[in-house]
């Protein structure tokens, strides 16, 4: 399993283009903005889109669900804790800065431990709330997308609706930090880190 990231939006949310080498199948996570730059990569790469995977609904990690969707015609994947946040789409402070996001209703409602199938290879979700009651991360092979729940020399906000700092620490420490110290870490902004480093060096989770 292989990835493309793609910073999109005035917040440069990462979207990853996350496809099996084999089948070339791929899934899309947090197609926040710029569904253009989007497609560019999967025709660059002759990738087969085969689904949609939201890590939360805040709108800047959701604002191209529609345009994927309808291009593509290809399932839409999001926690059931943050599904309602989709019919929310102005989210208070955020679409004062970002617009309103007209985003589909989910497909599919995911749940910590379900395993999504792109060709040849797998996802697991793990439940990660904090950000949001339904924030979840995606685990592949030595590589975690994070969402907005764990950065590089940070951690994600919890005074949002819905946000927790004690389901964040408890998100973090019991469920990412036991992961091994190579585990690469995809964040939902910002560059890429590893649980080592976080380990040693966040001041949030010290």
């Amino acid at each position: 399993m292989n990835y493309e990231v793609i910073a999109v939006g005035p917040l440069e949310t990462n979207c990853y283009v996350v496809y099996c080498q084999d089948s070339l199948e791929c899934a899309v996570v947090d197609p926040g903005a710029e569904a253009d730059r989007i497609f560019q990569v999967i025709a660059r790469k002759s990738l087969k889109p085969a689904l949609i995977l939201n890590t939360h609904g805040h709108i800047d990690h959701i604002g191209a669900n529609k345009d994927i969707k309808e291009r593509f015609n290809i399932p839409l994947y999001i926690h059931s804790a943050d599904s309602p946040m989709l019919g929310n789409v102005r989210q208070s402070e955020m679409a004062a800065f970002l617009g309103v996001v007209d985003s589909p209703s989910p497909d599919h409602l995911l749940n910590d431990g379900d395993k999504i199938k792109i060709g040849k290879s797998f996802l697991r979700v793990i439940h990660t709330p904090g950000h949001s009651p339904g924030s979840v991360s995606f685990l592949g092979d030595g590589f975690l997308l994070s969402g907005d729940t764990l950065f590089f020399g940070g951690v994600g906000r919890t005074d949002l609706p819905g946000g927790s700092w004690k389901d964040m620490e408890s998100s973090i420490k019991n469920k990412i930090l036991t992961m091994p110290d190579e585990m690469i870490v995809l964040p939902g902004h910002g560059p890429f880190t590893t649980v080592g480093q976080e380990k040693r060096a966040n001041p949030f989770i010290q």
